[in-house]
């Protein structure tokens, strides 16, 4: 019946629609590089000792507990306090396990059992019951509170001790890392007790779904405080994001914001950290050895000599983190490098004055010194550009002053050199060092390895190409090409109108190379100036090589930079670069950024499909089907237009001063364009896919119904059509009663719950009832509604009050189809509360905070009665005129202030809810 009644065109529409949302989810979850992370292991069996905590601590928090990680020896002598080491805290994040710890606590072990426990960590780790607190944030602030008492809790065990610490670091995972930050806002809380913040995977900006208000007004607070007191918070935080492969928390979301005299913060993507150089998915950020090993070699350079704890110097936090998260220049790091370096002994000094210069070190028993003059040079070129595939950390260039030959001390350049994945390389612009009359390169003895080191000059015009996009419509049908002659060793592409996340381009660098017959590396790195998430790609050449381009984070409004693609080749080689846009990848920017707001969009059209239906049974005295309803009022131009008017008015302050008088909300389309998330046409594009989602889901509550009635049928002979409308039955009262009081003594959604599966049970009966009466009907399928009313004056007229009996019934089917779409939606979107309660249920029987049951109050009883009402009793009512035209502007305020805030839905679906029930009285 669902299907009979939609046009083909419209039905070949969806299922395009269907095509494109696949397109973008496929490139959303499987559209990423493949999973190279080293699994990281423990040595020893890994042991997790319950620290006791006070009485009255436990009593107040039943479900938490603290932790301290240990292996082997290690913990059998931890188990009898107090601790002479470094304490560090993990927080495990959403439905997270205080046994993720052991990845991170393991490595520090191996790498303090290296240096004979010189130093030594102490890692701790909150056991929060795995709580969904990416769904439910009422339970976010009672997190919070426990951590600070854990934290006093860990200075206590190191009371005594001859290097006490004063403070701890924390690592927090996802929700982890926001419950950390959420310390500074407790208002007994001490800011020194936290000497270092790192969160992995943690959404800063906003909540991936805001499925509540608690969380919501959760992230408000904790970032307006880091905002407002941007000035006097000295705390030292690295946020790491997990890059594409982290389909749970987009990248874009762990940027903490920029602020200029706020300089304490970086927020770095995983595949742009030295020495990791992976995408992690959102579990595997915790256990990734690439990523835990950098961390834990921070952590070590961290460590203040004289205190034998984390250094309190805010400066040398910076300096360290930046060494291994953001540029690694190849050498161990040291808080006062000497710039000066010796270069003395009895090595050997080899002049070169070529250009271009490669040398194959093996099995060498001399030192060399290889002396570049550049006083010719700096005449023809402007840069000089040195690589050496030997990743040792020891110093290997240096800037010779004023020298004629060699020098007895030089400037140790290696300092400014950047270490890759196959070499470690350095670019001088010639111009910023005029003092330098040498470039010399060391070449030290080697017996056994090979290396390569090669060197050259050039001009910056011939490395440095400009490469226009393609345009986002193109739909990659054009394409854009360099090709790479010159044989050098480095090239820049500046790809120019690439800054935007909705643009995403496919870019294929093919090489082709002449006179090697050895394995021949390249390396081409994709650099956002604006934000550190560059990633890399390692290509084996000759070949073909693919590589997606597409952003994080949006390029601001006030920065110049331009996108890099930096190209490290071979001398070899020749390489040709195409870039052409990549239509799914678009899609699958659209689905990362903006697939949250999915279900506003889809009630927003069952919306509007709802008010056609009120509608046509006010102007005509039947309901039209959900599918042909939704055909022909579910048009974006019905709800777009408004929201736009609304965003270009509250540009101006009358109207934004009207628009806070009357108290309402921020417009979701202001908080969007605050974070640089608006799309082209994005509206559009989520409304047909909202629309498409509707007929889908409408499509399968239909089918659902049928099926579930076929089953009635089979197990129980159903009563028939009730030839007397009672809207209020005398069990009507005491179950609405009895779930009201559920909804008050245990979870809101669970009431709502079980009020949708009585309403649900409702319209099956009333299915199964129609369907009996048909069987035993003789029905023409030509005749028409309007023929069969005529051709009822010719039969008996009780047959006849049955045959009206039974339109009715049809009317009163379709409307409720309607109505189950839209409280589908309602449970869905609160179910997470539910899920939270059950999760939590031997604990606390009551939830509190409970979001839903303001909600469940009002919808309850609207729902009790519309399961008992019938189209015969609200056409007549004066209500229904009225009623049919709350829709449209209650369509408009779930995409203007439900897309960013989807705890709102269900509050515009309320509303029409409840009128539409009132109709039985009025």
């Amino acid at each position: 019946m669902f299907l009979h009644s939609v046009n083909l065109w419209n039905l070949a529409f969806y299922v395009f629609m269907v095509f494109l949302a696949t397109l973008g989810l496929w490139d959303v979850f499987f559209g990423f590089e493949e999973n190279k992370c080293s699994m990281s292991y423990m040595f020893e069996y890994p042991e997790y000792q319950k620290i006791e905590l006070p009485k009255k601590l436990t009593k107040r928090y039943p479900a938490y507990e603290l932790y301290l990680y240990g292996e082997g020896s290690y913990a059998e002598e931890h188990k009898i306090l107090p601790l002479t080491g470094i304490p560090v805290l993990f927080l495990p994040g959403n439905a997270g396990s205080y046994k993720q710890v052991r990845s991170i606590g393991s490595i520090a072990l191996r790498k303090a059992e290296d240096i004979d426990f010189k130093y030594h960590f102490d890692f701790f780790s909150v056991n929060f019951n795995e709580e969904l607190v990416a769904l439910y944030g009422g339970s976010l602030q009672k997190q919070t509170k426990f951590v600070h008492e854990c934290i006093k809790a860990i200075l206590k065990l190191y009371k005594g001790q001859e290097f006490a610490p004063t403070s701890v670091a924390i690592i927090g995972h996802s929700m982890g890392g926001l419950v950390a930050r959420a310390l500074l806002t407790l208002k007994n809380f001490k800011q020194d007790l936290i000497n270092l913040l790192v969160t992995q995977a943690t959404p800063h900006v906003a909540p991936v779904m805001p499925l509540d208000r608690f969380i919501t007004e959760f992230y408000m607070t904790v970032n307006n405080y880091w905002i407002l007191n941007a000035r006097h918070i000295n705390l030292t935080t690295l946020s790491v994001a997990g890059g594409f492969r982290d389909y749970q928390v987009r990248s874009g979301l762990t940027f903490l914001p920029k602020l200029s005299h706020y300089t304490s913060a970086l927020s770095v993507v995983s595949s742009a950290v030295p020495k990791t150089w992976v995408s992690t998915d959102h579990l595997s950020i915790v256990w990734c050895k690439q990523l835990q090993l950098t961390t834990i070699r921070a952590f070590f350079d961290l460590i203040d000599a004289d205190t034998k704890q984390i250094t309190q110097k805010p400066k040398k936090k910076l300096s360290v983190l930046n060494h291994h998260f953001i540029r690694h220049p190849a050498k161990q790091f040291e808080e006062n490098p000497s710039i000066i370096s010796d270069l003395t002994g009895t090595s050997m000094w080899v002049p070169v004055k070529v250009s271009r210069w490669s040398y194959v070190a093996y099995n060498e028993s001399d030192k060399i010194y290889f002396a570049f003059p550049l006083a010719n040079h700096r005449k023809i070129y402007t840069h000089a550009y040195c690589q050496s595939t030997m990743l040792d950390t020891n110093s290997w260039i240096f800037g010779c002053i004023n020298s004629t030959s060699m020098c007895r001390q030089g400037v140790d350049l290696s300092w400014k050199a950047e270490l890759l994945p196959t070499i470690k390389s350095l670019t001088l612009r010639l111009q910023d060092y005029p003092s330098l009359s040498h470039i010399v390169v060391y070449v030290p003895s080697v017996h056994g390895s090979k290396f390569v080191v090669d060197c050259e000059f050039f001009k910056k015009e011939a490395r440095s190409m400009q490469l226009p996009v393609t345009h986002l419509f193109s739909f990659g049908l054009s394409s854009r090409k360099v090709i790479l002659n010159t044989n050098g060793l480095y090239y820049n592409i500046e790809l120019l109108n690439f800054g935007q996340i909705y643009q995403a381009f496919k870019v294929n660098v093919v090489s082709k190379c002449t006179g090697s017959k050895e394995e021949i590396t390249s390396i081409y790195k994709l650099h956002i100036p604006w934000s550190y998430e560059d990633s890399l790609t390692i290509a084996q050449v000759p070949s073909s090589t693919d590589i997606s381009l597409k952003l994080h984070v949006a390029q601001p409004e006030n920065d110049s930079h331009v996108a890099l693609l930096k190209m490290y080749t071979s001398s070899d080689c020749q390489y040709e670069v195409t870039i052409k846009t990549s239509f799914p990848q678009i899609l699958g920017q659209v689905v990362r950024f903006h697939g949250g707001a999915l279900p506003a969009y889809v009630v927003s059209s069952i919306l509007l499909a709802y008010g056609g239906q009120l509608y046509s049974l006010l102007s005509t005295g039947y309901c039209l089907e959900y599918s042909t309803i939704l055909d022909k009022e579910a048009k974006p131009y019905k709800v777009d237009p408004f929201v736009i008017m609304i965003k270009f008015l509250l540009g101006y302050k009358w109207f934004k001063e009207l628009w806070d008088a009357v108290f309402l909300p921020e417009l979701d389309a202001i908080v969007l364009t605050s974070q640089s998330m608006c799309f082209p046409l994005v509206s559009l594009i989520l409304f047909l896919f909202g629309t498409c989602t509707a007929y889908w889901s409408g499509l399968l509550s239909s089918t659902s119904v049928q099926l579930l009635s076929s089953l009635w049928l089979a197990l129980k002979r159903p009563a028939e059509l009730p030839k007397d409308i009672k809207v209020m039955s005398p069990d009507l009262p005491v179950l609405t009663v009895v779930f009201l009081i559920v909804s008050w003594t245990t979870c809101g959604a669970l009431a709502i719950l079980l009020s949708y599966l009585y309403y649900v049970f409702k319209v099956v009966h009333l299915q199964a009832s129609l369907t009996t009466f048909k069987n035993n009907q003789p029905v023409n399928p030509k005749h028409s509604r309007r023929s069969e009313k005529k051709s009822n004056h010719h039969k008996d007229s009780a047959v006849q009050s049955l045959r009206l009996c039974a339109n009715d019934a049809e009317d009163s089917l379709r409307m409720h189809s309607t109505v189950i779409n839209l409280l589908t939606w309602v449970v869905l979107l609160s179910m997470p509360s539910l899920i939270y309660w059950l999760k939590n249920l031997r604990y606390y029987f009551k939830l509190s905070p409970d979001p839903c049951k303001p909600l469940a109050f009002l919808l309850i009883p609207a729902i009790a009665i519309l399961g008992n009402t019938h189209t015969v009793s609200v056409k007549s009512s004066k209500l229904l005129k009225t009623v049919s035209q709350f829709p449209l502007p209650l369509a408009v305020g779930v995409i203007a202030f439900g897309s960013s805030h989807l705890y709102r839905v269900p509050c515009f679906v309320i509303i029409p809810l409840v009128f539409h029930a009132l109709c039985n009285f009025m």
